[in-house]
């Protein structure tokens, strides 16, 4: 059996149970800080206890090289993904910042970018290959290559939790990853038309959107018989980063590390995750919905309502980041405020 369909750990019930008695001791009306109360209370499920908390978040970057790109889908050339790289190190990017912010590990993983061999203090680097391949031609990478993927983010994980990591989340960075994250959406869920899921990435012009649909629709085409069929579609037309992503949400939820998913390419990667071992759902926070097209219906697929909705379509794992304040203010709020009973309030009217 391959690791990604072992058992999931289930929520703890009571825990959840007990938050939820909490807060309606809590002096305000019941279900009037919505949801605030509502994460608070799935968070006591994953994290075991009725009081959770939010203090050592680990945040970790998945990147990869695209070979979709050969078909001009970016308003950025392919070198930036690993420019980038540099900068997520040295502490110059939105997700450096936000790690900061929230005195966060930030773990960042080369799994296949185009390149001579190079070392960069801060990147881990493992170079499944040099890049996917160019998916409206073959398959993007073997499923060999899938396997070593996902296995990244097993492993990073893996050290999360060795680090008593009480949250996780999983960014990506790869130039021309939004074509491959609507394409394998589009196999996921049996979606014909590219129209419903791709959108305009890195900022593409109209032209340039038009040619990305139609590019899709080639790759939809061509790896018809992979629908259906969550690892196939992953090796035809996803990325190491999206593979790793996946991965990773599996190998939270097995060791039971509560995790908040960011916008449209990380949430591609959820839904394959929870299409290869559906338990993973009941493990995910959503950090925000995406001003990118297709993830409001990635988000409807996964049943998933997003704490934040701030239009940012930046990717990194920033929008599950700009969440972290708020769940950790959601915990504040429920392990802090007064009961009833201890402000000597009447819970009833009348």
């Amino acid at each position: 059996m391959n690791w990604w369909m072992a058992q999931i750990t289930p929520v703890n019930q009571i825990a959840q149970q007990m938050a939820e008695q909490r807060q309606l001791q809590l002096t305000k009306p019941a279900g009037s800080l919505g949801m605030l109360e509502q994460v608070v209370i799935q968070l006591a499920g994953l994290q075991g206890t009725p009081h959770p908390q939010l203090s050592k978040p680990w945040i970790s970057i998945f990147a990869g090289d695209h070979g979709i790109m050969q078909e001009q889908i970016s308003a950025f050339p392919q070198a930036v993904t690993r420019q980038m790289l540099q900068n997520f190190a040295t502490g110059g990017a939105c997700i450096s910042v936000i790690a900061r912010e929230h005195a966060a590990r930030l773990q960042v993983i080369d799994c296949g970018t185009v390149g001579e061999a190079y070392h960069i203090d801060g990147v881990e680097t493992h170079c499944i290959r040099a890049g996917t391949a160019n998916f409206i031609q073959t398959q993007a990478m073997t499923a060999f290559e899938c396997q070593q993927a996902l296995n990244l983010g097993r492993e990073s994980v893996e050290k999360a939790q060795t680090a008593q990591a009480d949250i996780y989340i999983a960014g990506e960075m790869g130039i021309g990853n939004t074509c491959a994250a609507a394409a394998l959406a589009c196999l996921l869920l049996n979606e014909e038309d590219p129209d419903q899921l791709t959108g305009v990435g890195t900022g593409i012009d109209a032209d340039k959107l038009k040619h990305k649909k139609a590019v899709i629709q080639t790759a939809l085409n061509l790896h018809r018989e992979a629908k259906g069929n969550a690892f196939q579609s992953l090796c035809a037309v996803g990325g190491l980063e999206i593979a790793a992503m996946t991965g990773a949400y599996i190998r939270a939820a097995q060791l039971g590390v509560a995790m908040v998913v960011d916008g449209f390419i990380s949430s591609v990667a959820a839904l394959c995750a929870v299409h290869l071992n559906p338990d993973v759902r009941r493990w995910m926070i959503f950090g925000h919905a995406s001003a990118e097209y297709g993830h409001r219906r990635v988000l409807e697929a996964l049943n998933a309502t997003p704490l934040l909705q701030l239009n940012l379509r930046l990717g990194e794992g920033s929008g599950a980041g700009a969440a972290l304040g708020l769940i950790k203010l959601a915990c504040s709020l429920h392990n802090q405020m007064a009961t009833f009973a201890q402000a000597a309030v009447s819970d009833h009217t009348g």
